[in-house]
């Protein structure tokens, strides 16, 4: 096998992975896939640019991870809302909603995080040495400060 038949391979595989999930959960699938992504590279442009200034250390990488995790907690916990809202809007309680209610605060608080991670990757492209154009900062920030309205 040649490296283009591998290549066609890991795009198929994640492409596959990908459409699974959007499957289980549709289009919301794709934004927590590009969450999880923007965190992975996050986590390894923020340990790279630590290499790069000196400053890596287990203690703070271990940090890292753990606010990693409270943040797929929180996300997590949307989800769960929003499926606590779900069933009483639609378990017979009597409760009526103007609109159909499928979901409203998962892909709030996914958007939030998915931003978050975004800003922190340029932050840590800029330390590894990369300019950044200034108004990609600021979109990223005014996407945030959206998603930070719609409490």
């Amino acid at each position: 096998m040649n490296v283009p038949d591998k290549a066609v391979e890991i795009k198929a595989a994640v492409t596959g992975a990908i459409a699974f999930v959007t499957a289980l959960i549709g289009w919301q699938g794709v934004l927590l896939v590009l969450w999880v992504a923007a965190m992975v590279i996050d986590y390894a442009t923020g340990t790279a640019a630590a290499c790069k200034a000196g400053e890596w250390s287990s203690a703070q990488a271990r940090q890292g991870l753990w606010h990693k995790l409270g943040s797929i907690t929180a996300v997590l916990v949307a989800a769960l809302l929003d499926l606590g809202i779900y069933a009483v809007v639609h378990g017979g309680i009597g409760i009526t909603l103007p609109f159909e209610y499928t979901t409203l605060i998962l892909p709030v608080v996914a958007c939030w995080y998915l931003f978050t991670e975004l800003g922190s990757i340029i932050e840590n492209a800029e330390k590894l040495g990369a300019p950044v154009p200034k108004w990609l900062t600021n979109k990223i920030a005014a996407l945030k400060n959206a998603a930070d309205k719609n409490e």
